[in-house]
This record gives structure tokens, C-alpha cells and sequence, in this order.
């Protein structure tokens, strides 16, 4: 038996930016993955979507007005959930004085503005895992 589609559940902290978001989105299911798209900022709503889904990781698009309390709210309630298996990662939008802290508090990795679909796709395929 083959082995199943990493699934990613994608969400966004902050406003607009949706038709960006979806194409990363359709780049992401193209590209393999099972691709997962919430529109709550909330990250209980986030946590329990990415639970609901049985997804392998939490992909978080920053945009004006993202806020560290947000990141560290997710990741309390996956550790509340014994769900640290899932990964987070997060990009955009943030101010670069404060990604060691989201780093600290257990995001894998933060990709700024810029980063080509490309760049996060091949991350994505070299650190994303099917969860068992």
C-alpha cells in the first residue's frame, strides 16, 4: 500500500491577502499535498480543525496585525492536545525582531515575504512527514 498525502492545513493570522493565499494553496495540492484551508484567525478554531483533519502540519501565512500571542496560543493548545507531532511553520508579513521568539516558542521555521512557492514546496518535501 502507497503511502498517503501529507495533509497541510493552511490558516492565516492577520487581513486580506486571500487570492495569494488560495494560489499557495492550489501550488501546494499540484505540487502532492492534501491541502486543508481554514479562514478562522482563531487558534483554537485552528487547532481544532488541524485535529478534526488529522493533518501532519499547520502552515500559518502572517499578514499586518499577526501577533506572537497567536503562535504561542496554537502551540499551548497542540501541546493541550498532546499533538506536538504537528508541525508549524509560518511566513509573510512579521516583524523580524520577533521571529527568534516564534522560533522559541516552537514554530520550525519562518519564511518571509518573498519565498517562492518553489522554496516552500521543496522545505515542505524535505520536512513534512505523514504522521502515523
Amino acid at each position: 500500500m502507497g503511502q498517503r498525502k501529507v495533509r497541510i492545513l493552511m490558516a492565516k493570522f492577520g487581513q486580506g491577502y486571500e487570492a495569494a493565499l488560495m494560489r499557495l494553496a492550489a501550488a501546494f495540492s499540484e505540487a502532492g499535498f492534501e491541502v486543508i484551508y481554514t479562514e478562522s484567525e482563531d487558534p483554537k478554531a485552528i487547532v481544532n480543525a488541524a485535529l478534526q483533519e488529522s493533518v501532519d502540519h499547520i502552515g500559518i501565512t502572517t499578514l499586518p496585525e499577526a501577533r506572537l500571542d497567536q503562535f504561542a496560543a496554537v502551540l499551548e493548545l497542540l501541546k493541550a492536545h498532546d499533538a506536538q507531532n504537528i508541525g508549524v511553520t509560518a511566513g509573510g508579513f512579521f516583524d523580524d525582531a520577533l521571529i527568534p521568539e516564534l522560533k522559541k516558542l516552537g514554530v520550525a521555521e519562518f519564511f518571509p515575504k518573498g519565498t517562492t512557492h518553489e522554496q516552500l514546496i521543496q522545505w515542505a518535501r524535505q520536512n513534512i512527514h505523514p504522521i502515523d
